[in-house]
């Protein structure tokens, strides 16, 4: 949750309240969480954020939320709905949300990407486990009948607003990106003429009927958001619900009554909103505001544990592997692809943390007031001199990875052998190794949007993973572009709530205190005052620090090499498969 109010913004990251996460013992797949506890979390901070910053409630003029894409189920008050399998499955549970990284729904996964539908195209062809529909799905056939359709179901940005206004006005942004709704009007060659005319009113009959889905169907999809126009309000970004923070909400919040409230977005698409208007620096030439035009060849790409890339374009563009095209996901008309990478950051810990050298690395940081990272860089450039190695890429050329945490493959050619460089030294190689693979499987995802008609020329950074400096380089050096790094990389996701806080506190002015209350006036008000939202992200992204590709000749010859060894790896792992699939059959 974040606010619109500019003297509030500065202190966006200060206090921190750690959420619970519920594993079962007996099922890795699972990872539940309760709302009750995020939105207790979320009131403490926001309450914590007024008191250290000395701001008044009355200067808050605009609330947003951004969350994880989670399955939120609650019934027709409110009361969380339990998602634990067992006997306490459907009834009043605090256990009521299904993480994103749950994986419970593998099966029904697969059987839904067996179906063809049109509505696949919208997902890069395939839809993911941990994606609503597989995991509604799931529910609908671990609960009994009667249980189920008492469920109202909400992805969790969705859920915030509804807890925060009493409204059940859904976003653009969590139907869309994960609930395979097709917004209606969305002309696309990725449906026949006949899906088109099905899938009018953004949701299709036949996809939920086919799978199984069909009591949505029956009641008029009014358990995961409704009929545009009918029985549902859709809306676009930041634009104000409601009638803004009800009493209760404002109470716990220590905020003021109606404050607005902007329809959510999942975090990833707030940190492309909180760092993609960047200007960056030029040199000597003079930084000019980007357009909103300009943001189609922008990559915003959110590194914490994982990695998310965005883009937006002003038509849909169908990327064989990578999510969307998304039409209204943030701004009306434009759409969005996102690509990804799991457990990037988790990968880079595993990588380092579980080699026999990690102490040793951490008592060196501790002497030398550092850190790990700067431990494994200086010891990297030792291992150059020692070998009259031109870069550490040269250093590890012989050395090659896969970056997929679950099925991570650390490749060496038996004529070389990383232990040659010592204990540290061979964790500094492995790290580097490590980086490189990220960066190179960065590039594969670029390469397969510019091949469909993307045009990208820089990365736009946020989270953890931007303060990883030799990281940065090599995205840069591998993908041949700029990579723009805002002053306050950890701050951006939230930062881009605040954006659409200030943006829904801006409509709402505009409105005189007139609600959005049909879809007709959602769909006026998003499209103009889309140039407004621009305006307000413009005004409130820092600049950031541009890092160029800087590889030399040799270099970048070598990580072109290792450009193709990485593709040939992922053939490989597909042969390989088929390979096991035939012995079954």
């Amino acid at each position: 949750m974040s606010s619109g109010s500019r003297a509030l913004r500065a202190h966006l990251v200060g206090p921190v309240e750690n959420t619970i996460t519920y594993r079962d013992e007996s099922d890795h797949r699972i990872f539940e969480q309760s709302a009750s506890n995020i939105w207790s979390c979320l009131a403490k901070c926001c309450k914590s954020v007024l008191q250290q910053s000395g701001v008044s409630p009355q200067a808050v003029k605009g609330v947003s939320f951004d969350a994880t894409c989670s399955l939120t189920a609650v019934d027709d008050n409110g009361t969380p709905i339990s998602v634990t399998k067992g006997d306490g499955l459907g009834k009043a549970g605090d256990r009521n949300i299904i993480l994103w990284a749950d994986h419970r729904a593998e099966k029904e996964a697969e059987e839904i990407n067996k179906t063809g539908e049109a509505v696949l195209n919208f997902v890069g062809g395939v839809m993911s486990l941990e994606m609503e529909i597989p995991k509604t799905l799931w529910l609908k056939r671990n609960m009994s009948a009667e249980d189920f359709e008492k469920v109202n179901l909400f992805d969790l940005p969705d859920y915030l607003t509804y807890r925060a206004t009493g409204s059940s006005a859904r976003s653009n942004c969590s139907l869309a990106c994960k609930f395979s709704y097709v917004p209606p009007g969305t002309k696309m060659t990725a449906a026949s003429g006949a899906d088109q005319e099905e899938m009018s009113k953004g949701w299709s009959q036949s996809f939920l009927t086919r799978i199984g889905l069909d009591s949505l169907v029956t009641r008029n999809y009014e358990q995961i958001g409704g009929l545009p126009g009918e029985n549902g309000l859709i809306m676009t970004a930041g634009q104000p619900v409601g009638n803004g923070l009800t009493s209760l909400a404002a109470s716990e919040f220590g905020l003021k009554e109606g404050t607005p409230v902007g329809s959510a977005v999942i975090d990833a698409y707030a940190g492309w909103i909180g760092t993609i208007a960047a200007s960056h620096d030029h040199g000597d030439v003079a930084s000019q505001p980007p357009s909103l035009a300009e943001s189609s060849s922008r990559l915003a790409a959110v590194a914490g544990t994982s990695t998310c890339h965005l883009v937006q374009s002003d038509h849909g563009i169908l990327v064989n592997g990578v999510w969307g095209p998304y039409r209204h996901a943030v701004f009306p008309d434009y759409w969005m692809n996102e690509g990804g990478q799991s457990s990037t950051g988790q990968l880079i810990d595993f990588i380092i943390q579980t080699h026999p050298a990690y102490n040793k690395v951490l008592d060196m940081a501790k002497q030398q007031s550092s850190n790990v990272f700067d431990i494994l860089e200086k010891k990297l450039e030792e291992l150059k001199k020692e070998r009259g190695c031109r870069s550490s890429t040269e250093l590890t050329k012989n050395l090659h990875l896969y970056p997929d945490l679950h099925g991570s493959c650390l490749i060496q050619r038996s004529s070389f052998t990383t232990a040659y460089a010592g204990g540290v030294g061979d964790l500094a190689m492995k790290f580097h190794v490590t980086l490189e693979a990220i960066a190179l499987q960065t590039r594969h995802i670029l390469d397969e949007m510019h091949a469909k008609g993307h045009c990208i020329t820089a990365i736009y950074m946020s989270g953890s993973q931007a303060k990883n400096k030799p990281l940065m380089d090599l995205l840069a050096s591998v993908c041949n572009v700029k990579v723009i790094i805002p002053p306050n990389p950890s701050s951006a996701v939230v930062a881009g709530s605040a954006m659409l806080g200030r943006y829904a506190h801006e409509v709402a002015e505009s409105r005189k205190g007139e609600p959005i209350s049909t879809q007709a006036q959602q769909e006026e008000s998003a499209k103009t005052s889309s140039e407004a939202l621009w305006r307000i992200m413009v005004e409130m992204t820092p600049e950031g620090k541009a890092v160029l590709p800087e590889a030399t000749d040799y270099e970048k010859r070598m990580l072109d090499v290792k450009y193709k060894i990485f593709r040939e790896s992922i053939d490989v792992q597909r042969r390989w498969k088929k390979m096991v699939e035939d012995v079954e059959k």
